[in-house]
């Protein structure tokens, strides 16, 4: 029989119904999900038995190099996560989280009762967007194609041209942050929390321009389009940014992180 340890997925909230929806779904490994219930029955983790030849501790460490079998992990996780908030409350716990078996989970819950109990108090009603802005300067001529002066020399009207060439781009970045901080005072209108994420570069950015805000928000679900309204009316005040805004999602950036058994963001609760 292959060993197989436990992947936990999030605690949730129990929820009639709840087990019966998450045992038609595949996770991680493409494992059954099902439900571990604490004593008294209102907290559950969400969780698969998968192999311990994949998620012991080094093997795992060697997975989680390999870019194609993380991007699996992360759409199955991601799916299973996102299909129990649509029926409840759940604390989504980070990638890859492993208990030795159910009974370590059970105490691990039992432990953390409290504080699970606060968490979800506090995402109930509520759902995560994210906002990422990029700097999207508007075009001007490069120092190659700008006209010469005639009083200087070729090489001296390009240095020039290049100083120039800075110095729109300085003021358009200047104007860019100042754009950036009214999105954010548009957004924090209408949520409860704002956290920052590393910014984006290379593969993981999307389209146009250099990301310079990559924020996440934990908004009540009834002010959802009152959020999304206002961070896109903010954004067409300025030509400099390019802003988009995604969710909602289960709220991974408002859930405390914690250590599994082989164990920079700043989170802000705006009042």
């Amino acid at each position: 029989m292959t060993a197989t340890v436990s992947y936990l997925y999030g605690v949730a909230a129990a929820q009639t119904g709840l087990s019966d929806a998450v045992a038609a779904l595949r996770g991680v490994a493409d494992a059954p999900v099902r439900l571990v219930a604490d004593e008294d029955e209102d907290l559950v983790a969400v969780v698969s038995s998968v192999p311990a030849s994949d998620f012991e501790e080094a093997p795992l460490a060697a997975h989680l190099e390999d870019i194609t079998w993380l991007e699996a992990v992360a759409r199955a996780h991601h799916r299973v996560v996102d299909a129990v908030a649509a029926r409840t409350t759940v604390l989504p716990l980070r990638l890859a989280t492993i208990y030795r078996d159910d009974d370590r989970v059970l105490f691990m819950m039992r432990a953390d009762r409290l504080a699970f109990e606060r968490g979800l108090t506090h995402l109930a009603g509520r759902v995560e967007w994210g906002v990422k802005i990029y700097f999207d300067p508007p075009s001007a001529p490069s120092a190659s194609t700008a006209a010469p002066a005639a009083e200087l020399s070729p090489g001296r009207a390009y240095l020039r041209a290049r100083h120039q060439e800075r110095h729109v781009r300085q003021d358009a970045f200047r104007a860019a942050e100042q754009a950036a901080q009214g999105v954010e005072a548009a957004a924090r209108t209408h949520a409860v929390a704002h956290t920052r994420h590393r910014l984006q570069q290379g593969p993981l950015t999307h389209g146009a321009g250099e990301n310079i805000v990559n924020d996440a928000y934990l908004v009540p679900e009834d002010r959802a389009d009152d959020f999304r309204h206002a961070v896109q009316r903010a954004a067409e005040e300025s030509d400099t940014i390019r802003v988009e805004i995604t969710g909602p999602w289960a709220p991974y950036s408002f859930a405390a992180p914690r250590q599994d058994e082989h164990g920079e963001k700043s989170q802000e609760v705006i009042t």
